[in-house]
């Protein structure tokens, strides 16, 4: 049986290492590439030997499967039209800039029966993997998601840039409605929200405070959770969590045993599992929908402006 085709729309960075994970893996074979920017296709194509072209409508006969990885503007109209050609997406997150472009793509992916997957990839930490099974009613969670100016993603702010990341972790921690947002934040960069907080109280109780900003002297994402005689803590970046637990009189702290993987490889192989199996993705389109919903509040809080 012959492997699964994949492609990549988008060689920037984070495209680039899409294409390394797929050339490496044994269930598919990258077998397409695509850039607007013919010197970045022509230095992908040195290093990748595959077929490439900066037209993405070029290879839908050539793929079965394609991640994209391009400006959060240009996710709706690309993953719509290779969802139309019946091929499996994975794309970036956002999962688009507004709801009404991520229910299209929600209806045109069941339409098709094609998987449609986001990468908020911080659900294939393995941090995240071993602290999420401990996790049981938590009363406050505080996550802290910093880093210097990235001179890219500069299209959109922070808030659908980085913090969108622990709403996505947060909306699957927390089994409950929510019922407050409370946001602030500045531009200082750019024209955009460079720097976000944000307090959601759900009708639960549990409250969850956010802090993203891309104006930061240091790299920092790390997320505290908070339950009955228990504190977790986590870091996304040195892939290490602590669980403090209550003994009595005294507080103990052990570090959980991890077993460090890839993220972005976890997330790939899951893709693909996804397609090979007929299974639904971690991070489906319809959750997606739903970290994008609570993070255009944050940002019309922020701004003033409508969400769709």
């Amino acid at each position: 049986m012959s492997k699964m085709r994949v492609g990549v729309v988008g060689l920037g960075r984070l495209g680039s290492l899409h294409a390394k994970v797929y050339q490496e893996s044994e269930n598919c074979q990258l077998h397409a590439v695509c850039d607007i920017d013919e010197t970045r296709l022509e230095q992908g194509l040195k290093e990748l030997n595959v077929f490439g072209d900066s037209d993405y409508k070029n290879i839908f006969s050539k793929v079965d499967a394609v991640s994209i990885t391009v400006p959060t503007k240009l996710h709706f109209p690309i993953a719509y039209d290779f969802l139309k050609h019946n091929i499996h997406v994975l794309v970036e997150k956002p999962i688009t800039k507004n709801i009404r472009e991520a229910e299209a793509l929600i209806k045109i992916a069941r339409k098709r029966n094609r998987v449609l997957q986001v990468g908020h990839i911080e659900r294939f930490n393995s941090a995240f993997s071993s602290t999420k099974k401990i996790v049981s009613n938590p009363k406050f969670i505080e996550c802290h998601r910093l880093s210097p100016f990235p001179n890219r993603s500069l299209d959109i702010g922070v808030v659908l840039d980085l913090m969108i990341h622990d709403i996505d972790i947060i909306l699957g921690l927390i089994n409950s409605k929510i019922k407050k947002i409370e946001a602030a934040g500045v531009s200082v960069l750019t024209e955009y929200e460079d720097i976000a907080n944000a307090r959601i109280t759900f009708k639960n109780g549990c409250v969850s405070n956010l802090t993203a900003s891309r104006v930061s002297d240091e790299w920092l994402r790390k997320i505290r959770i908070f339950q009955k005689d228990t504190y977790i803590s986590l870091d996304y970046r040195q892939a290490q969590a602590s669980i403090y637990k209550k003994n009595g009189s005294e507080i103990t702290k052990n570090d959980l045993p991890i077993e460090k993987e890839e993220p972005l490889k976890k997330e790939l192989e899951s893709f693909l599992d996804c397609i090979i199996n007929n299974k639904r993705p971690v991070v489906s389109g319809e959750v997606a929908r739903e970290a994008l919903k609570v993070a255009l509040k944050i940002k019309n809080q922020i701004w003033r402006k409508s969400i769709f």
